[in-house]
């Protein structure tokens, strides 16, 4: 019979308890970027059925909540259990000027990807400036030039 034995596991537990670990919590990990006109969000959910995956924006908050279910009985003698089990659940504040009615999801390998896209009005876009022919001046009505003028 196979035994595993690890001299430091209570150390890190106590640790990880003091500090607040993000890993020991259970939060899945992600990455966050923007890449032309939108965001993506990449979650790490290894394991997770895709049928317990709920992703939901209320206001401005962006709830992602998924499951993990263990995988053997009650029954079962454990010699290492360190993968999490349970709700997990991650929440975002979004800011404005983003589509959230547009907002898209995939899941694959693991990973949930988000796709987020900025509003139309939010984009930055160009402003033609309009100038006046002949080199007069932008904002200044002929009559009133020649009074300066005067």
């Amino acid at each position: 019979m196979a035994t595993y034995w690890d001299p430091f596991q209570e150390m890190d537990r106590l640790f990880a308890s003091i500090v607040g670990n993000v890993r020991q919590s259970g939060a899945p990990p992600m990455d966050l970027f923007r890449t032309g006109d939108h965001y993506v969000l990449s979650m790490d959910l290894p394991g997770v059925d895709p049928g317990t995956i709920d992703v939901s924006v209320e206001d401005r908050t962006l709830t992602v909540r998924a499951e993990r279910t263990q995988r053997s009985g009650d029954d079962a003698q454990w010699l290492v259990r360190e993968r999490p089990t349970g709700t997990f659940a991650r929440q975002l504040t979004l800011g404005r000027g983003l589509a959230l009615d547009q907002v898209s999801a995939s899941y694959a390998d693991g990973v949930l990807s988000l796709t987020i896209p900025v509003s139309e009005e939010a984009r930055p876009r160009r402003i033609e400036v309009a100038h006046a022919a002949g080199g007069t001046a932008v904002g200044r009505r002929a009559d009133e030039r020649q009074a300066i003028e005067a």
